[in-house]
Order: structure tokens, then C-alpha cells, then sequence
């Protein structure tokens, strides 16, 4: 095995089994829902686990055969399983292509630039409270702020067909097609165990609070239980059907998101408003020190300037998403020509094109400070999530505006659009 695969199993081993038995008492198993945690153990671990995980790192791949039921519904006491972004990056991956296509295609259009995808089945975002903690105490916003239009345009043509979905939302499919596809419930975690928090245990051994700060130190971790138990409840229960269900699914996910960090920022703010100089100077090289780990997303870039999944340093650097690609050029001609749209209609398209091109300027012109405290990274994330939100919303109303001028065999059609992307 070569160094640098030695490297990337030496960190992530390091990152699933840390987590001590103080933090478990404070928050309860921390982390990713239970039933992925044996797959990322087993699948990253094995030999041919590494192999992938190595392939991943260099060129965004996933074999998505090698998700198992077995592996998504096994739980496991490995302290904070998934804590590190790879592992769930690989997951996800596994995840979002069992359903698509019957998992035979190796990557879908709709993938983020870090190798992750936006939606998995009927789910947006999901890890949405992990994305968050690690942007805001780890400084690893990568996997936060690869969200963007991408994602929208997703929710417009719906990478899977409602077989596809169902997968996702049944749990009595037979066939060997459906097994391969985790149910939402378990991507979602359990009532009683998803219980996810900031790792307070890492935050109290770098700052060694004394008893006031410590009293701060719980609030935040009871307000981060409560932030991800927020986060948990925006779960979908069921598929959406249209692009304007998928939209308003979104901006549920997102509101959820957007109330979890508000409840975060006050504790937080105190809490760090309480240390010294030398005990912040401790809790910021958290964030330094992730950036000097090799084998890390942010450490594995060419001489290019890209990093594996060929995002620009620079862009990287600033959280800009990239302008959209190809296979996310409105298929305008293709829609007109299947509808037979009239020029009422075709004069609604062309709103609603316009109301994707503003939302992605939006997103695009949002970019990731140069924060280098929690406080600061943590209203960073809660500015990007509001102008995301701004821009499912502005797409959503031009959406549904368009969907009153058609006919219901218009919206069939329509609806019918996406699944038959394969870029």
C-alpha cells in the first residue's frame, strides 16, 4: 500500500474512532445516523475500501455497488463515526447513486465539485448539521458551501424517477435492485439516536475552561442537541412528486437549518466572549490544525491549482460556486418542443429561466470569508443559508407561476424531462 494510502487510513481511522466517553455522557452518540456508520468503517478500512476511498480522494469516483443494506442499517459504538467530511462525502456518494439509474451509473450531473451530491433520493442536504459544525469549529467549509444552484436545478429536474424514489421510502420492495438502496428513514437517523452535537469534548480539552466557562460550555452543548434535533425534523416523510414540491422541500430543509444555527449563535458567542486570549488563540488552531493534516480535502490539490475533483484553488479558497456547467444548461428547446407551449406559456419559461439565472448570481456572488473565528464562521453560515433560501424562493415563484399555465399533461411531461439527463 502506498504512503499516501497508508496517509488517508491513518486519518480517517484517527477522525471515526475519536470521541471519548465524557462526550457521549454530555451528548449521547455524536454524529452521522447509526445505520451508515458500519459502512464507513467496513468500506474505508477493508483493502479495497482504502482502494476506493483513495479513488475518491483523487477523482471523485464511487462504486455504489458497495453499499449494502447491511451496512447502512448495522449500528455501532465507535464514538463519533462519519466526524470525518470524506468519509461522509463517500457515503453520500454510495448513497445518491444506489437509487439512480439502479445504481449503474457511476456519478449523476447533479454532484457537487467535492465529489458529494446535494440530494440523496427524496433528501436535500443531507449531514446538514455536520456540514455546519465542521465549517464552524473545524474551518473545513468545503463540504457547506458546495451547495448552491446545482442543487436548485436539481430540485427543478429530478435526478430520479418515482421508482427510483421508492427505493427510498419503502421499506417492502423486493428485488435486488431496490436492496441496494438505503430507506429515508435510516439516512435520517433515529428519533432516539440521532442526537448530534458540537464535539465538546474537543473544544474543553483545547480551552481547559475553568467553572463559568464551563457552565457556558453546556448551554452550547444543549443548544447544539437541540440544533440537530431541529435539523432531524426536517426529514421528508415522502417523495415529492414536482419539481415545486422538490422546491418547497428545500426551503423546509433550509428554514430548519437557518432556525438550528440562530439557536447555536448565542451560546456560542458567549461562551467564546468568556476565554482568554490565549484559550481562543487554542479553539482557532483547531481549524489551522485540520488545515495541516494530510490526506484532508483541503490538502490535496495538483500542481494545477485544483484540487481532486478539479475545483479551482482559488475558488475554492473564497466558498464561490462555479459558474454552472453544462449539464445544467436549461434543456429549453426540449421542454417546448415536448409541451407544445403557447406563448403564454413559453413566455413563463422564459421568466422562469431568468428567476434561475438571478438565484445562481445570487449564490455565486455569496462567497466564504476569511473567517477565523466560530463566531464568525457560524454568521457565515447563517448568511449563506439565507440567501440560499432568498434563492429556492425566487426560483419557487417563478416555478409555480409557470406550472398555472400548463395543463396536468403538460406537467407530466414536464416532470418527465429530467430523469433522462445522464451528462
Amino acid at each position: 500500500m502506498s504512503r499516501s494510502r497508508i496517509g488517508i487510513a491513518v486519518v480517517v481511522l484517527a477522525t471515526l474512532l475519536s470521541g471519548t466517553a465524557q462526550a457521549r455522557a454530555r451528548l449521547g452518540l455524536l454524529g452521522a445516523p447509526l445505520g451508515v456508520a458500519r459502512f464507513a468503517a467496513t468500506r474505508l478500512f477493508a483493502l479495497g475500501g482504502l482502494h476506493r476511498a483513495y479513488s475518491v480522494s483523487r477523482r471523485s469516483h464511487i462504486r455504489s455497488a458497495s453499499l449494502r443494506p447491511e451496512d447502512i442499517g448495522t449500528a455501532t459504538s465507535s464514538g463519533r463515526p462519519l466526524g470525518n467530511p470524506a468519509a461522509r462525502e463517500q457515503v453520500v456518494a454510495a448513497a445518491a447513486m444506489a437509487g439512480w439509474h439502479g445504481g449503474r451509473i457511476a456519478s449523476g450531473w447533479w454532484r457537487h465539485g467535492d465529489g458529494g451530491y446535494g440530494w440523496v433520493g427524496p433528501l436535500f442536504w443531507p449531514f446538514a448539521y455536520q456540514d455546519i459544525y465542521d465549517y464552524t469549529v473545524r474551518g473545513d467549509g468545503i463540504g457547506f458551501w458546495a451547495y448552491g444552484y446545482g442543487d436548485i436545478y436539481a430540485g427543478i429536474f429530478a435526478p430520479y424517477d418515482q421508482d427510483d424514489l421508492a427505493g427510498y421510502t419503502l421499506s417492502d420492495l423486493s428485488g435486488r435492485r431496490h436492496r441496494r438502496i438505503p430507506p429515508l428513514q435510516q439516512l435520517c437517523g433515529d428519533d432516539s439516536r440521532e442526537i448530534a452535537g458540537l464535539p465538546i469534548d474537543q473544544i474543553q480539552q483545547a480551552v481547559q475552561p475553568t467553572e463559568a466557562q464551563r457552565a457556558a460550555l453546556d448551554e452550547l452543548a444543549n443548544a447544539s442537541v437541540s440544533a440537530a434535533q431541529m435539523i432531524r425534523a426536517s426529514c421528508p416523510t415522502q417523495a415529492a412528486s414536482s419539481g415545486s414540491a422538490r422546491l418547497a422541500a428545500m426551503q423546509e430543509r433550509l428554514q430548519a437549518m437557518i432556525k438550528a444555527v440562530s439557536a447555536m449563535q448565542p451560546p456560542l458567542e458567549t461562551f467564546y466572549g468568556l476565554l482568554d486570549d490565549v484559550q481562543k488563540a487554542r479553539l482557532n488552531a483547531l481549524a489551522e490544525d485540520r488545515r495541516k493534516i494530510p490526506g484532508t480535502r483541503r490538502d490535496k490539490t495538483n500542481a494545477t491549482g485544483t484540487n481532486s475533483a478539479g475545483t479551482n484553488r482559488a475558488s475554492e479558497a473564497q466558498g464561490c460556486e462555479a459558474q454552472p456547467s453544462a449539464a445544467l444548461k436549461w434543456p429549453a428547446d426540449e421542454i417546448d418542443a415536448t409541451l407544445h407551449l403557447d406563448d403564454n406559456q413559453r413566455a413563463a419559461l422564459e421568466v422562469l429561466q431568468d428567476a434561475g439565472e438571478n438565484a445562481a448570481d445570487m449564490l455565486n456572488g455569496d462567497c466564504r470569508p476569511d473567517a477565523i473565528t466560530p463566531p464568525a464562521r457560524l454568521a457565515a453560515a447563517s448568511k449563506r443559508l439565507d440567501v440560499m433560501l432568498q434563492a429556492v424562493k425566487l426560483v419557487a415563484d417563478a416555478l409555480n407561476d409557470f406550472y398555472d399555465t400548463l395543463r396536468d399533461e403538460q406537467k407530466a411531461q414536464f416532470e418527465s424531462i429530467g430523469p433522462k439527463r445522464t451528462a
